[in-house]
């Protein structure tokens, strides 16, 4: 993914002002393989978005990075002073479209730096040794459990 400098300060600057992070591992509940039951797994969350009322903004985010979706997000209801909610659009992109995106706002971000480092981090080699098993590892842990 190549973007100019200048796209990737600007889309920087909107994830500061408009945009959210969520980088968390918490236990969900999933359903078992074999039908019965749900097992609790934990699981990753990693998406960044920027919902926002201008659909152009979203739309060019969407077409510059040539990943992640759009979708609209309409708001029912008044305002206290009687007008009409304006409907928002949002623009997301989870795991690994997430890390590139990432990489690439990275030395332009300030207020959401920490979480985008978060990011870069889980995915890049050096950082995350913790996430990668050996086959070897693996076939005796398998072994183990058989007992």
């Amino acid at each position: 993914m190549e973007i100019s400098i200048v796209n990737a300060a600007y889309i920087a600057g909107l994830f500061d002002g408009e945009g959210s992070i969520n980088f968390a591992r918490r236990p969900e509940k999933k359903k078992k393989h074999n039908g019965k039951g749900y097992r609790i797994s934990n699981s990753m969350r990693i998406s960044m978005e920027i919902t926002m009322t201008d659909e152009d903004v979203i739309h060019w985010v969407h077409k510059t990075l040539n990943v992640g979706t759009v979708n609209r997000k309409p708001r029912k209801g008044y305002r206290v002073d009687g007008t009409r909610y304006l409907v928002q659009y949002r623009w997301r992109c989870v795991f690994r479209d997430a890390y590139q995106v990432a990489k690439l706002i990275w030395p332009y971000a300030h207020v959401k730096l920490n979480k985008i480092e978060q990011i870069i981090d889980y995915y890049e080699p050096e950082h995350n040794d913790h996430n990668v098993v050996s086959l070897e590892h693996y076939k005796m842990w398998m072994k183990d459990e058989k007992r």
